[in-house]
């Protein structure tokens, strides 16, 4: 029977592609749309109280729960994509430093993110578009999700990158899967009427309940896996070495750079909607939440893939490795425009899950369907950050990132805005998305002719 490490080089090395990718990619795929379930959960339980201030306040915070995608993504992206190099390479010293570096540099800034949140609560409400209406069921969503759960949020998907990038994809999704199963089960305890009927705050606390949980396993999965796991979280590997913190750095800063212009993306979309109506917000912060569907799969599909690129690039096997992008980019491709065809198609129907109010279905319907038309373009884009965050390419995946927002979404918000007030708003990702995936198509074609070129013992970049 093969060692748990023979197993995982085997995924790396010798399985077939389309065998290799499902082994990754499924449970990162089922995860992430877990995680979209819970996150919807919380938007269709709320809904159901029929109170359009409750839903405005749950996405008034919602960009506050995506910033802590920055740290996600700074300590889990760039630990998972050094590891997966540093195994392909047989470079287990840097392995292990490498998640130690990753798991206490997030429990650091975890703490400290969430202190600076409780402190300067006022003006962050004043900044998220919060109002007298909507402010205290902010407020109150806040102190559970950030205040008490921005720790175990963080860790527990961070955690999750690392168990994932030595190739244990389907332990990684079980820590993920289960806090937030767990968060769908308790939420109408929490939320509604017949149960405690705390609203907005009771879907903030069974969200850090479930965290707490999911946090708990996959530390003790780590305890009982001590002898066979890659991932070190003893303090003595800990170390701020250059090659190990500028390695993980190189790679994480432009991905965390990337979730925060989401954040300001998220906060902007949300400050434009608000002055028209309780309704509008709540129905834009409910189609944003749908459209997360096809985002998550695209995400996920690229998550999952990652650590197979990492380890054949350091490995210098192109060809392999090409061989996993250009599948995962078919698979990618059918799956999201099968979605942006339902979505587009019935939107009323998805809506009216959430909400059973009119005016705001019917604003809804209207924002889902612009929403719609960017989810095919998402696998191009979603992909190639991937790749370049896979094979250390850092500066790539920050370009990308500026592009994105500060070139494309954020100055097209304002113009389709001004153009078309607040329907206009759904169709700006979609125009930036259009150019992005030209863009990202071009680079990355770029990139692997250049890679199948190179000479096959070259060093492949730390």
């Amino acid at each position: 029977m093969p060692s748990p490490q023979e197993s995982r080089q085997a995924v790396f090395e010798s399985c077939s592609i389309p065998r290799a990718v499902a082994s990754l990619s499924v449970p990162t795929v089922l995860s992430s749309l877990v995680s979209v379930l819970y996150s919807l959960a919380d938007t269709y339980f709320v809904g159901l109280l029929n109170d359009p201030v409750q839903t405005a306040a749950v996405t008034l915070a919602a960009p506050v729960l995506l910033a802590f995608n920055a740290f996600n993504n700074l300590f889990g992206v760039g630990s998972s994509s050094m590891m997966s190099r540093a195994y392909g390479r047989k470079d287990f010293d840097t392995l292990r430093r490498s998640s130690a570096f990753g798991f206490y540099g997030a429990l650091l800034s975890a703490v400290l993110f969430s202190l600076l949140c409780t402190v300067f609560r006022s003006p962050l409400l004043t900044l998220l578009g919060a109002d007298p209406t909507t402010w205290a069921g902010t407020d109150g969503y806040l102190d559970w999700t950030v205040s008490l759960g921005a720790v175990p949020a963080i860790m527990n998907v961070v955690i999750a990158y690392m168990i994932r990038s030595e190739g244990a994809a389907l332990h990684a999704s079980i820590g993920t899967m289960s806090g937030c199963l767990l968060n769908i089960l308790l939420d109408p305890v929490f939320i509604l009427p017949w149960g405690l009927h705390l609203g907005s705050v009771g879907a903030a606390m069974a969200t850090c309940l479930s965290n707490c949980c999911a946090m708990a396993y996959f530390l003790i999965y780590l305890a009982l896996r001590r002898k066979t796991t890659l991932v070190c979280v003893s303090p003595r590997a800990f170390t701020l070495r250059k090659d190990i913190a500028g390695g993980v750095c190189a790679v994480g800063v432009p991905a965390s750079v990337q979730n925060l212009l989401n954040v300001t993306g998220s906060t902007l979309l949300n400050n434009l909607a608000a002055p028209y109506a309780a309704q509008a917000l709540a129905a834009m912060g409910i189609c944003s939440r749908i459209a997360m569907v096809p985002m998550y799969i695209a995400l996920g599909i690229s998550q999952g893939v990652m650590p197979l690129i990492s380890y054949n690039y350091a490995g210098r096997n192109i060809r392999r490795m090409k061989e996993a992008i250009r599948f995962t980019a078919r698979l990618d491709l059918i799956a999201l425009s099968a979605m942006a065809a339902l979505l587009f198609l019935f939107p009323g129907f998805f809506v009216g899950l959430f909400i059973d109010d009119a005016q705001t279905v019917a604003y809804g319907m209207r924002f889902l369907r612009g929403l719609a038309l960017s989810a095919p373009l998402l696998c191009i884009d979603f992909l190639s950050v991937g790749v370049f965050q896979a094979v250390g390419m850092g500066k790539e995946s920050l370009l990308f990132a500026i592009l994105r927002k500060i070139v494309l979404e954020i100055p097209f918000l304002w113009l389709f805005n001004a153009l078309f007030p607040l329907y206009g708003l759904a169709y700006a990702q979609f125009a930036a998305e259009l150019v992005m995936a030209a863009t990202a198509a071009t680079v990355l074609t770029r990139f692997l002719r250049r890679e199948e070129s190179s000479p096959p013992d070259r060093t492949a970049r730390h």
